[in-house]
């Protein structure tokens, strides 16, 4: 029997309108599919269950990602340009690192980076002033910390624990943007694109920060539409400094190569690949 290598891998993708989501659907098109076609036809893996692919986010359809990860296992040595081969260029791996047997990706993650970048000329927030733009950093500061974010997320049948503890909730401006960073271990379904409506809903007067803070009462539901799924990143999933995770030059370049060429193409998303481009 061949040796196998656990790798955890880094890597990118545009929410293109053609894909369904990153989970793997039946019927549709997705980031995951994409990526496990691309392992099969180099051959490093046969089966999703052979091969122990492990994905550690889902996100919603037109959301995109720079740091995302994957797991797997194969007895063949990765090079993550030879996947890339496979794969169309609004998707690509980057970085990985070798992990030791049983390591999923989705469960040994220590904390997930997400940021909205939303445009200042957006008809809701046009005429914003310094006031109205310190009750949304007041909003921000609100959600920090552990709270139970039911009214915060898409409802399910099957409701998970909805006590979540924020690290991080930051409002930076540059230019006509605001760019909200969030930071937790994990995150309930629609949970960052609520909570920028609900801050957005606060800084355009249509609610109190008083009313914002009652959104934490689960025995009362509230249901409202999220934010726009454009504007969502998944910015990076950290596994703490136990993995050296080697970034490969060649990939990397790739990555800025269709970023570039895609901010000079569609301005309405400039900075958003902005964004994708930095590397930290």
């Amino acid at each position: 029997m061949l040796n196998k290598t656990n790798y955890l891998v880094k890597y990118y993708y545009i929410g293109l309108k053609k894909y369904h989501g990153s989970q793997r659907q039946k019927q549709y098109p997705s980031i995951e599919e994409k990526i496990i076609e691309a392992l099969k036809t180099k051959n490093y893996i046969k089966t999703v269950r052979e091969g122990s692919v492990n994905f550690a986010s889902r996100t919603d359809r037109h959301v995109s990602a720079r740091g995302a990860a994957f797991s797997f296992s194969t007895s063949k040595k990765l090079t993550l340009m030879e996947v890339n081969t496979a794969l169309p260029k609004e998707i690509g791996l980057w970085a990985s690192s070798s992990v030791p047997e049983g390591f999923f990706a989705r469960f040994q993650a220590v904390s997930r980076h997400y940021k909205y970048i939303l445009s200042k000329s957006s008809h809701r927030l046009r005429s914003l002033t310094q006031v109205q733009l310190d009750s949304m950093r007041k909003a921000c500061k609100i959600l920090k910390g552990r709270h139970d974010f039911q009214n915060f997320s898409k409802r399910k049948k099957d409701q998970e624990n909805t006590v979540k503890d924020l690290d991080l909730v930051k409002m930076t401006e540059l230019d006509e943007f605001i760019i909200f960073d969030f930071i937790s271990r994990s995150f309930l379904r629609q949970q960052i694109r609520r909570m920028v409506r609900k801050i957005i809903d606060v800084g355009i007067g249509e609610m109190s920060l008083e009313d914002f803070k009652v959104l934490f009462d689960s025995t009362n539901y509230i249901s409202y539409q999220p934010a726009e799924p454009e504007g969502l990143i998944l910015w990076d999933i950290n596994y703490g400094d136990e993995f050296e995770l080697i970034e490969d030059d060649t990939s990397i370049e790739r990555m800025r190569e269709y970023f570039g060429e895609k901010k000079r193409h569609h301005s309405l998303k400039k900075k958003l690949f902005e964004q994708l481009l930095k590397r930290r």
